[in-house]
């Protein structure tokens, strides 16, 4: 509850009051039942936030009681002005307008119409031009409270677009996480089940060729977990810059001799001017190409793929070609890698193409563009 600020309010109203009552013979002096008036307008100032329409219609009620017995001007409008500026905030606008409206009409009543009815005894008319003054303060007060409540919402939304933007940089980082992960696990696991194959079938009658086999697993695994680690430490330290360089176009050498491990033979070509391209490009690239390679060994009949890079002007394309045919499913591999292809793509304005060809293999085609500012 808000009572320190009510605390705060009573103590003005009661002070203020009592200053003004000296400035205003003509009305009746302040007694106890004008200070338990008074009272009683600033204390529902404690449920203002809970109740606010209850509350301001209460503040003004009993506001307009104390005009009525004929007690001095002065501060008795504060509470009002409180309990108006509570309810705008809230979103009580209509409540708070209605219950200005109602004290400004019901003093009218009592200062031009029913002031011989009502203490002190003689008292006239009250003047049509002080009406002006209590008419701009009934307008400030609103005027005020709408401003308070425009603030208030715009604040609101620029903390709900905050953390909206947070939640989908969040997502964002989950779902470059996840793919990472998918690429690397899938192309090295791809490898090591192949090779755990060769090896468990040559261990008997060819001793040397499965020592090679098992070598191969151990350097596949131990470039797994360290990709795998470099992924991993982004979690742990979400603000730092990552300690090793992202995987780039540099790095296809090495997916060419895992895939000859894996007994894959890949050719690779080279068009245009090659140059440095940008990291994001560079790391969409090479597991693109990673992830395009890993549905060969793993779905294709091929023991053959190509890879071309063309180096235009504005984009860089890539191809990957097996001839096929698909083992035991699309030779294009499952939806979650090749989704993960396009949205590495997409997230660079780029497309990828991936089908079948009219000779039976498959075709992966990406076209990643490039600014000329970009490249090197």
């Amino acid at each position: 509850m808000p009572w320190r600020s009510t605390l705060l309010v009573t103590v003005f109203i009661l002070v203020g009051s009592g200053f003004a009552a000296r400035n205003q013979p003509d009305r009746v002096a302040l007694d106890v039942l004008g200070r338990v008036l008074l009272v009683l307008a600033a204390a529902p100032l404690l449920l203002r936030h809970r109740h606010p329409v209850p509350v301001v219609l209460g503040v003004s009620a009993v506001t307009l009681a104390y005009l009525a017995a004929g007690y001095p001007y002065g501060p008795v409008f504060v509470p009002v002005a409180v309990a108006c500026f509570a309810a705008v905030v809230h979103g009580h606008r209509r409540a708070a307008w209605w219950a200005v409206g109602l004290l400004w009409a019901g003093h009218l009543l009592l200062a031009h119409w029913l002031y011989r009815y009502l203490p002190p005894p003689g008292d006239g008319a009250a003047s049509w031009g002080q009406e002006l003054p209590v008419a701009a303060f009934a307008v400030a007060i609103l005027a005020a409270s709408e401003l308070a409540r425009v603030r208030r919402e715009q604040w609101a939304r620029e903390r709900t677009e905050r953390a909206a933007a947070e939640r989908r940089r969040a997502d964002e980082e989950r779902l470059r996480i996840a793919r990472e992960l998918h690429d690397v696990l899938a192309h090295s696991l791809s490898v090591i089940n192949v090779q755990a194959g060769v090896g468990l079938a040559l261990l008997d009658s060819d001793p040397g060729q499965a020592r090679t086999a098992l070598t191969t697993i151990k350097a596949a695994s131990k470039e797994a977990l360290g990709e795998v680690r470099q992924v991993l430490d982004t979690l742990r330290a979400p603000g730092d810059a990552p300690r090793a360089p992202a995987p780039g176009l540099d790095r296809l050498p090495e997916l060419v001799e895992q895939a000859a491990a894996a007994g894959l033979t890949v050719r690779t070509e080279t068009r245009g001017r090659a140059r440095r391209l940008p990291p994001g490009t560079e790391l969409a690239a090479f597991r693109i190409v990673q992830e395009a390679l890993t549905n060969v060994v793993r779905h294709s009949g091929s023991r053959t793929a190509t890879v071309v890079l063309d180096h235009g002007s504005d984009a860089l394309d890539l191809r990957i070609d097996d001839e096929g045919p698909a083992t035991g499913g699309d030779a294009g591999g499952s939806g979650n890698g090749l989704a993960g292809m396009r949205e590495r793509a997409a997230a660079l304005g780029g497309t990828i193409e991936a089908g079948t060809r009219p000779d039976g293999g498959f075709r992966v085609h990406a076209r990643l563009p490039v600014r000329p500012e970009e490249s090197s």
